[in-house]
């Protein structure tokens, strides 16, 4: 760990984009209303299974790792729902594999044995059928569906990894329109009743390995920020929320990039912070212009960065660690290996899941395996490190956190609860009936979990 001279670090109170998002109440975007992970005055349980403090379960159409999003007394999710309707390409006709199961990957897709995507082959989908792209609202209270409203119908351009989903940008609202973005599928303002206001298509991504698409957009004020890295010509733009109308656009020097921006007022000024593998760059929220800019992450950026404590902590975790603590308020022009960094880390940091900021305890996974660490995070000093949670073994969901608890879903169903706090602690470990990849949303005194198949609302019950 390198570290550099704290005597100059003011703790300064920074306003995150979503400050005008009710608190305690609404989960309505992602990594929840602080942008952290962490949801304050919410207070969901310890301990649950399929037959205890389960409030309602309700099955969702189709596919997808977005998370679910929650605004007054209804939740939000996007899906992805497969057709039996085929459409072949006529050159390909022949040799298009809809099922990458059946079929051995082409030469060079093999992963490493035990590596940070899983183990054996990593394969892709090139897809045939007919695909619907779906939002849906469910009632809080019951879990009965309220309106599902199918924005797009059509053939997938490009495969996805074996374990990913065609609707994995999570939606965000500003509790007047919800923003549902499928990436190359489009981009879709509706109003709270499922009505298509606008819709806006940014062209097709070509993903590194078609290993699919996956940042969110973010929102401040009027302005819906969506980022656009890919193998192709890569760019950032800002929108008009209203009318879906461009007010800037900045092309970008990146590869294909997973991380979601984040966007957050610094001396008053509202900067939109985008990690990538090149460089991490800040921009004028009003007119693009680069502010600052940090190279040092690793390939494969999916971790969104949080903020807090006057600095951003930047993450990535594939052929390599990174973690970098910024100092806002310092940073300007290009500060890698400047004294605008506060401290580093460089190992067992995050492939995918990304990191929960709890006051000063920043926790993260290693790789997308189930071993957690704590660091302070102002310091930089280790808390704990490499801690494995039990019956947690492969992550691909964020972690989150509320009342005094820090909550990491497994891929198999299995959720670990721990203590948020300086000393490793297991309080619990929950287990449903299928996988969990999509992040958690908390409100008030509950956990909504996408499972594979349904959505559960998880609450104390009376027995």
């Amino acid at each position: 760990m390198k570290q550099a001279s704290l005597l100059t670090i003011c703790v300064l109170t920074l306003t995150l984009a979503v400050s005008s998002f009710a608190r305690g109440s609404d989960w309505p975007q992602w990594r929840g209303p602080d942008g952290t992970g962490f949801a304050p005055n919410c207070y969901p349980p310890t301990e649950w299974s399929e037959s205890k403090n389960v409030r309602w379960k309700v099955e969702v159409p189709g596919s997808g790792h977005a998370s679910p999003i929650v605004f007054g007394d209804r939740v939000f999710v996007i899906t992805a729902k497969k057709t039996d309707q085929v459409i072949k390409p006529e050159k390909e006709a022949e040799s298009s594999n809809e099922d990458a199961a059946e079929t051995p990957p082409a030469r060079g897709r093999r992963g490493r044995r035990g590596g940070r995507g899983g183990r054996g082959w990593m394969q892709t989908e090139k897809p045939s059928n007919v695909y619907q792209f779906m939002v849906l609202a469910y009632d809080r209270k019951d879990g009965r569906e309220i309106w599902r409203k199918t924005v797009r119908e059509n053939v997938p351009h490009q495969g996805k990894h074996q374990t990913g989903s065609f609707a994995s940008n999570s939606p965000i609202t500003d509790g007047e329109h919800i923003y549902a973005y499928f990436g190359s599928h489009g981009l879709y303002c509706l109003d709270m009743d499922g009505n298509v206001k606008w819709e806006k298509d940014l062209g097709d991504m070509t993903i590194r390995m078609s290993f699919g698409e996956g940042a969110s957009p973010a929102l401040y004020g009027n302005t819906l920020i969506v980022p656009w890295d890919h193998e192709g010509d890569s760019f950032i733009v800002a929108l008009d929320k209203t009318s879906g109308e461009e007010i800037w656009r900045v092309v970008r020097s990146q590869g294909t990039n997973w991380s979601t921006p984040v966007i957050v007022e610094v001396k008053g000024k509202p900067q939109v912070i985008l990690a990538g593998t090149k460089a991490t760059i800040s921009y004028d929220l009003a007119t693009g212009q680069e502010i600052w800019r940090c190279s040092g992450l690793t390939m494969n950026v999916i971790p969104t960065p949080v903020v807090g404590n006057g600095m951003i902590y930047l993450m990535s975790g594939f052929r390599g660690s990174s973690l970098q603590a910024i100092k806002l308020e310092e940073a300007q022009g290009d500060i890698t290996d400047s004294g605008a960094i506060a401290w580093t880390h460089d190992r067992g940091t995050p492939y995918t899941p990304s990191p929960l900021l709890s006051g000063r305890n920043l926790y993260f996974l290693g790789s997308n395996n189930g071993i957690l660490s704590c660091f302070d995070a102002v310091t930089g000093k280790a808390h704990y490190a490499g801690e494995r949670l039990d019956q947690v073994r492969n992550v691909y969901a964020s972690i989150v956190g509320a009342d005094g608890r820090v909550y990491i879903c497994g891929r198999d169903g299995n959720v670990a609860v721990i203590e948020d706090g300086p000393t490793f602690k297991t309080l619990a470990t929950n287990s449903l009936d299928e996988g969990i990849n999509a992040t958690p949303a908390i409100v008030d005194d509950e956990i909504y979990l996408r499972g594979d198949q349904h959505l559960y609302c998880i609450g104390e019950t009376t027995e």
